[in-house]
């Protein structure tokens, strides 16, 4: 039987050339509905789970936007930006701002591809009608520039002298080492490069934080369906 990621990446790509089968699969991901609710950590069956549930939040989609991108032998490796829910340029309701006050720092993830020798930021986040709450719908892509980074990135204190990761500038290549990563961003070469990545920071938060998030994540959710509706 064939899988519905086979189904999906056929339904997708048939009849296009490398370039616009690689914006049809971004778009048909990004338009997704963003859900933070939906419970995918497993990598390895995040793809089939995205697919069968029709939404998901930023882990999944770009686990299946990487497979995906690695089925038209494209180089990919992950992306992860510290960032805060509190972010001023989000149009929060009273009541949710008082919440993503509390929270904790997150962790995002998003793509590099390698694209004409170039290591290329790739976000599908946002589905287009979440523009209405003031978040970066990366709206059209060209198949070749840089998307749009879905959060604000929180600098690191290392890097700060080196990158500048708040203007959403491309990221420099640096001759041998191939990528140099924005302020703040760290890459993993794989799946399990990102699982520990997440959990050594998500790891020690306290019982107070993790009701916190819970709180937060279902008025967040329910707010986002009403800017749907």
């Amino acid at each position: 039987m064939i899988s519905r990621f086979d189904q999906a990446f056929e339904g997708w790509t048939c009849g296009r050339d490398p370039l616009t089968s690689r914006i049809s699969l971004f778009e048909h991901i990004r338009d997704m509905p963003y859900s933070i609710q939906i419970s995918m950590s497993d990598p390895k069956t995040a793809p089939e789970q995205i697919l069968s549930c029709g939404k998901g939040y930023c882990g999944p989609k770009h686990y299946l936007l990487a497979a995906m991108f690695r089925r038209l032998d494209l180089e990919v490796v992950y992306a992860s930006f510290p960032f805060l829910w509190d972010d001023p340029a989000i149009r929060y309701p009273p009541e949710l701002r008082r919440l993503a006050a509390g929270m904790p720092m997150a962790y995002h993830l998003a793509c590099r591809v390698r694209l004409n020798g170039r290591w290329v930021l790739v976000d599908a986040t946002w589905d287009p009608p979440l523009a209405r709450g003031g978040y970066p719908v990366n709206a059209s892509w060209d198949g070749i520039s840089d998307t749009t980074c879905a959060v604000t990135s929180l600098p690191s204190p290392v890097r700060t002298a080196y990158c500048r990761s708040l203007t959403n500038e491309p990221c420099h290549e640096s001759p041998g080492i191939g990528l140099t990563p924005r302020d703040g961003e760290e890459n993993h070469l794989d799946e399990d490069g990102h699982v520990r990545y997440y959990h050594r920071k998500t790891g020690r938060r306290t019982s107070e934080e993790i009701e916190g998030i819970a709180r937060f994540y279902s008025a967040f959710e329910a707010w986002l369906e009403s800017l749907r509706a």
